[in-house]
C-alpha cells in the first residue's frame, strides 16, 4: 500500500472506531465497491484485525520532546513545576514495607496551553475584544473557572476540539531543508517564512495541500528545545509572518504547527502604520480571524530525515472543560 492510500485508509478506519466517525463513514461507505452494504457487519472482526495489523506495521514518529522544569517556556506563561505528593516510602517503616502495596503520585503546575508540544484552543486569542466568530472576549472569560464557563464562548474551549481532527492527514513543509540545502542546518533567528517559501517548498517536495489538512512547518529549531533552551526561548526565532500564514489559510488548513516556541516569527510584531503595530499578528489572523488551531514545540527532525512529507497525524488534546489549550503526546504514522 502506498503512503497516500495508507493515510486515507487508516484515517477513515480510525474515524470509524469513534461513534461520530462511524456514522460519517457508514454514510459515505453505504455502497461499497464489492456490492456489500455498510450495514452488513459480518466480517467486521476481520476488518478491525486487518486495520490493527496495518497500523501496528506502520513506522511511528514521536513528535514530542521531553518536558521538565528546565524546558523553555514563553514568558507570558506560568513556569512548570512538579513534585511527588506521595512516594513509595509512604508504607516503608522500620526498614521494611508494612503493606504489600506502595504507590506514588505527583502534583504538577503548568499553563494548560503550553507544553511540549501544545495546541491552542480557538478561544485562546482575541482581536479587538472579539474571539473567533465574533464572540465577546470579556464575557467569555468573565468566569475564572475557565473559558466559556460564563455561558459565552464555551464552544471555543479545548474540550470542544473537533473529533475529526484527532486523526487527520498531516503534511510537512520542510522549509529549512529546502532553503538551506541541508537537513542539519536550521533557519536563521528572526527569519520570516513567506507564502513563496511555503509554495516553493511544497512544489520541490511534490507535496499537495488538501482542504482540512494539519500542516506542519519545519524551521530546524526543534533540537534547540533541549540542546539550547535559552536560544529556543529567546527574543528571536524563525517562523511564518502574516504572508506565510495567509498561504495556510488560503489552502484551507484546519490545524497548523511548527518546531518553535511561538509558531510565528519572533519578535512577533507587525508594524501597521507609523503610530500602530500588532503583537502576535499571525496568532490573531489564524486563530481569532479564521478559527485555525496552532501547535507549537513539535519535534520534526525524524520526519524530515525520512522525507516523510505526508502522514497520518494523531493530535489528542486533554479534554478539560474551559481550557485554553492543551499539552499533547502527538505522533505521526507512515507505511513502513
Amino acid at each position: 500500500m502506498n503512503r497516500r492510500d495508507f493515510v486515507r485508509t487508516a484515517g477513515a478506519l480510525a474515524a470509524a472506531l469513534t461513534l461520530e466517525g462511524f456514522r460519517e463513514t457508514a454514510r459515505a461507505d453505504d455502497r461499497r465497491a464489492d456490492g456489500r452494504r455498510s450495514d452488513d457487519r459480518r466480517d467486521d472482526g476481520g476488518r478491525v484485525r486487518d486495520f490493527i495489523r496495518e497500523v501496528k506495521g506502520a513506522r511511528l514518529f514521536d513528535l514530542c520532546p521531553t518536558w521538565d522544569e528546565n524546558s523553555p517556556i514563553a514568558s507570558v506563561n506560568p513556569p512548570f513545576s512538579m513534585r511527588l505528593d506521595a512516594t513509595h516510602a509512604n508504607t516503608f517503616r522500620n526498614g521494611k514495607f508494612d503493606q504489600h502495596l506502595s504507590f506514588t503520585s505527583e502534583i504538577m503546575q503548568w499553563s494548560g496551553q503550553h507544553g511540549a508540544p501544545s495546541i491552542d484552543a480557538l478561544g485562546h486569542i482575541g482581536r479587538d475584544g472579539r474571539l473567533f466568530g465574533g464572540v465577546n472576549a470579556f464575557d467569555a472569560t468573565s468566569d475564572p473557572r475557565g473559558l466559556g464557563r460564563s455561558g459565552v464562548g464555551a464552544h471555543l474551549a479545548m474540550d470542544h476540539y473537533a473529533t475529526d481532527l484527532l486523526v487527520n492527514r498531516g503534511v510537512l513543509l520542510d522549509v529549512a531543508t529546502f532553503l538551506t540545502g541541508k537537513t542539519s542546518k536550521p533557519l536563521a533567528a528572526g527569519f520570516e517564512i513567506t507564502a513563496r517559501h511555503l509554495a516553493d517548498t511544497a512544489s520541490a517536495q511534490g507535496t499537495e495541500l488538501h482542504r482540512g489538512d494539519t500542516v506542519l512547518i519545519r524551521t530546524g529549531w526543534g533540537p534547540f528545545f533541549t540542546s539550547d533552551p535559552a536560544k529556543y526561548a529567546g527574543a528571536s526565532s524563525p517562523g511564518p509572518g502574516v504572508d506565510g500564514a495567509q498561504f495556510l489559510i488560503d489552502h484551507d488548513a484546519r490545524v497548523v504547527g511548527n518546531d518553535t516556541l511561538t509558531f510565528e516569527k519572533r519578535p512577533p510584531v507587525r508594524v501597521v502604520s507609523p503610530t500602530d503595530f500588532e503583537v502576535f499578528p499571525v496568532h490573531m489572523l489564524v486563530i481569532a480571524d479564521h478559527g485555525i488551531h496552532i501547535i507549537e514545540n513539535f519535534l520534526l527532525e525524524e520526519l524530515a530525515a525520512a522525507h516523510a512529507h505526508e502522514f497520518l497525524i494523531v493530535v489528542p488534546p486533554l479534554k478539560v472543560r474551559g481550557s485554553t489549550g492543551s499539552a499533547l503526546r502527538s505522533f505521526a504514522l507512515v507505511p513502513d
